[in-house]
């Protein structure tokens, strides 16, 4: 068994909603995830894209708003979160920000998982490629508050979402351990960097709704988790893209998303580790 988890940016109700809803609860059908976190969520007066992507499966809900009026209407646009188990503690991060009206915020739920709780986060960073220092500035909070969320003793602190950053972008590189911020470090495994198959693009020109943003193809949606265990419960052991296909011409999103999965127990030769 696995810890099976999914990110995707839905990409609000745009485009052919009802067709692309269809194709997303295909691909959650077929992946059956344990923990999902989805970005550009709508929740308000008679939508919640959440709560009808999950309708007749097994899952607890939450929402985070990160704008309160969609596009004029009295509709919040923010992430939300699904989980296989019941969820406690939940807080919500109000992401810096660049001061031009764009509002980010960051989710974070603990999800009663059987092996222990479950520290898990979405977000949505800032999306214009010259908002690196914002996304910078975001990192930081993040990170911090990420940590210090973590449960005592249970798995290792997953987060996930579009970051809209590729991975030589410094806000990914400070996530990864690999260069500090404003003086200070952290370290998350980035899922596909250590079980990745294929390519990891998530923002691709295959795909016609990305294709008319005139964006390069690149690797901005991740799943993140603190260092397994020493005993290598939440080890990270796989990392795919999904939600990647289309069918008579339907994609789910102009996103793909990202599926990981990890340990949810330990390695029995370094059970008596911990």
């Amino acid at each position: 068994m696995a810890l099976k988890v999914l990110s995707l940016n839905l990409w609000h109700d745009a485009g052919p909603w009802p067709e692309r809803a269809k194709r997303i609860r295909e691909w959650i059908d077929r992946l059956d995830p344990d923990l999902i976190g989805f970005q550009e969520a709508l929740e308000g007066e008679g939508v919640d894209q959440a709560a009808e992507l999950m309708a007749g499966r097994d899952y607890h809900l939450d929402f985070a708003m990160a704008t309160p009026r969609w596009l004029g209407r009295d509709i919040a646009f923010g992430n939300a979160v699904a989980s296989r188990w019941p969820l406690r503690d939940r807080a919500v991060l109000d992401l810096p920000s660049s001061g031009d009206g764009e509002t980010r915020t960051a989710l974070s739920v603990v999800a009663e998982a059987p092996f222990g709780p479950v520290s898990f986060t979405c977000t949505h960073l800032n999306w214009r490629f010259h908002h690196g220092n914002v996304r910078e500035r975001q990192v930081l909070a993040l990170a911090e508050w990420v940590w210090a969320r973590r449960p005592e003793g249970g798995c290792p602190p997953i987060l996930v979402g579009d970051f809209n950053a590729a991975p030589e972008a410094a806000e990914i590189r400070f996530l990864s351990g690999i260069q500090s911020l404003a003086g200070r470090s952290v370290y998350f495994v980035d899922a596909w960097d250590v079980a990745g198959e294929g390519d990891g693009t998530t923002w691709s020109n295959r795909n016609d709704h990305a294709r008319e943003w005139l964006e390069p193809d690149r690797r901005i949606d991740y799943v993140f988790a603190g260092p397994p265990r020493r005993d290598g419960l939440g080890q990270i052991t796989r990392c795919q893209v999904v939600c990647n296909d289309q069918q008579d011409g339907i994609w789910p999103s102009d996103h793909f998303g990202v599926f990981a999965e990890l340990r949810d127990a330990p390695i029995p030769e370094f059970a008596s580790r911990v």
